[in-house]
């Protein structure tokens, strides 16, 4: 058993439907946010206490939450980001939860995705949070300037027979995510949508550099990390779809170089062959400690942990002079079923290397630990 090995240590039981866990910064704590059977929004914080969990607060809201980020808030204050199910965007002092910090109706349909940066890196800029939603919109919000966006990418308007044939027209915004923010000025944020169109647009030209769309809808997106100047960018799909980018080299014409794997999402049997049909691939997420290792959850009900290998040359120029990069190659490490529904959401702790927390569709969250991982 030289690999690593990724191991529930604790596993809660919830009467709502998960939604999304993260991490509270500096603790031994987190959040889980979801939706109670009446569509209102639940928010429960649990503690790691010895060899249990504990409950240390719940806090119910009007409407269900859907996604939740720290990315833009000081270690001191710990403030919660959230989006929900009516479009709005808060963000909550988990001191004090009842009454938001920050409350916007930031879109028109569900909010689907979040992320945020600039709350604990030095000079990468201001604090901003991104939403992506239903409605087809992105857009970037810094909660010192007030209830507008401070970047407003939303599809134009369609002509047509009214607002219905508008609002079909538009793709539904599954992931978002920052990278590039490697100083004050540079800044780019990553989209992808239901019909697979994966987009970058870039903050400080307010453009977009660069599209292409992908065989299947867009379910996931990350970084390998958002602060130095783009590395890697994975991306999950429905269908089984893994894709790795390397974001070093743009070629003119044919974009980033990529590594693909099309049965990420398939089932892992107990003798850990990979069998049955391909499944969405439901999130992906980066090891804080080690930006080559990272984790997909499935529809299955596994998750699976992989490293990227580097070629030995990243860049290569064709007979033209264009510099045209060089795709790794993935490499499955390990894969464990942990659930009968899909582990759509995970986190690692950003300070313990090998814990996570997880949350499946079976209505429960689960706290993991995977050995070995300073060996890779």
């Amino acid at each position: 058993m030289d690999k690593p090995q990724m191991i529930e240590h604790l596993h809660e039981a919830v009467n709502y439907t998960v939604y999304d866990t993260k991490w509270i910064p500096l603790s031994a704590k987190f959040v889980v946010l979801g939706s109670k059977p009446n569509s209102q929004g639940i928010l429960d914080i649990y503690e790691l206490n010895q060899e249990k969990l504990e409950k240390v607060k719940s806090v119910t809201k009007k409407s269900a939450f859907k996604c939740g980020t720290f990315g833009a808030s000081s270690l001191r204050n710990r403030h919660l980001a959230v989006g929900d199910f009516e479009g709005r965007l808060q963000v909550l002092d988990l001191e004090r939860p009842d009454m938001a910090v920050y409350n916007v109706k930031a879109h028109t349909g569900i909010i689907n995705c979040i992320d945020a940066i600039g709350g604990t890196q030095l000079d990468c800029g201001a604090p901003e949070i991104v939403t992506g939603s239903r409605d087809g919109a992105v857009r970037v919000w810094d909660i010192r300037q007030g209830q507008e966006p401070v970047v407003d990418i939303s599809p134009p308007p369609q002509m047509g027979d009214g607002i219905n044939k508008s609002a079909s027209t538009r793709r539904d915004c599954w992931a978002v995510a920052f990278g590039n923010t490697y100083n004050e000025q540079e800044r780019i944020v990553a989209a992808g949508y239901d019909n697979g169109d994966l987009k970058l647009f870039d903050l400080r030209a307010l453009a977009v550099r660069w599209e292409t769309t992908l065989k299947n809808g867009v379910c996931g997106l990350e970084f390998d990390r958002r602060d130095i100047i783009m590395n890697k960018m994975a991306v999950t799909t429905l269908e089984g779809g893994l894709l790795v980018f390397d974001m070093r080299t743009q070629h003119p014409t044919k974009g980033f170089s990529w590594a693909e794997e099309r049965n990420a999402g398939r089932s892992v049997g107990s003798n850990g062959i990979i069998q049955g049909p391909k499944a969405t691939v439901w999130t992906v997420r980066h090891l804080p400690q080690n930006r080559d290792v990272f984790l997909t959850g499935s529809g299955t009900g596994s998750i699976r942990l992989w490293k990227y290998d580097y070629p030995d040359r990243r860049v290569i120029e064709n007979s033209d002079g264009a510099k045209e990069g060089v795709a790794g190659k993935l490499q499955m490490v390990s894969a464990v079923t942990l659930s009968s529904q899909p582990v759509h959401s995970f986190d690692w702790h950003p300070d313990k290397l090998g814990l996570a927390v997880a949350g499946a569709f079976d209505q429960s969250v689960r706290v993991l630990i995977t050995t070995k991982l300073n060996t890779l």
